[in-house]
């Protein structure tokens, strides 16, 4: 059995959930989302609690499912009532980002600034050298905050580049480093 799919879930005050054939929507105060739901699960409401169910519990594909529909149901709960965040460092000598309506501006020590278009449903915000982006669907919020982060990743000598905010870059010693330490045993 799946450990996460058989774990009933608690609809907050404020939430909604309605279930069609093929669709599970959870409305809250931060927004809406909406999902397909396979074939093989069975989503079903009762006493304010969501619980989850697969045609055959001991097939392998199943239980992936189970589990995998336990955590996006949570996942929109929590995002329709608290929403989700990721934050980005911009580390560099004139690396900087700026808003302008729904896109960042972004220079990175290329020959051309770059431009960045936020998707639908993800808010962006700046402070000092640091990208905060957030929003309901947690994986449209990681998949911008990567998308951001491939623009100039850190690179392993100086550090510069964008990084998350609790990522740790170990830096490697350089050509002058190694040499120095080389050389003083002749």
């Amino acid at each position: 059995m799946s450990r996460i799919g058989k774990k009933l879930i608690a609809i907050p005050k404020g939430v909604e959930i309605k279930i069609d054939q093929s669709f599970v929507s959870v409305k809250g105060p931060k927004g809406e989302m909406k999902e397909t739901i396979h074939p093989r699960v069975t989503i079903i409401l009762e006493n304010n609690e969501v619980k989850i169910t697969v045609k055959d519990p001991e097939l392998k594909s199943d239980k992936a499912l189970w589990g995998l529909y336990g955590s996006i149901i949570k996942n929109m709960i929590i995002g329709v009532t608290v929403g989700f965040e990721k934050k980005l460092e911009i580390n560099g000598v004139g690396y900087k980002a700026a808003i302008a309506g729904d896109k960042i501006n972004l220079s990175l020590g290329f020959s051309h600034p770059v431009e960045f278009s936020l998707p639908k449903g993800i808010a962006a915000g700046i402070d000092k050298n640091v990208i905060s982006v957030s929003g309901i669907d947690k994986q449209l919020v990681g998949e911008v905050a990567a998308e951001l982060r491939a623009l100039k990743p850190p690179e392993p000598y100086k550090g510069k580049g964008i990084k998350y905010i609790d990522e740790i870059i170990v830096k490697k010693a350089g050509k002058a480093a190694k040499a120095a330490g080389a050389g003083s045993g002749a």
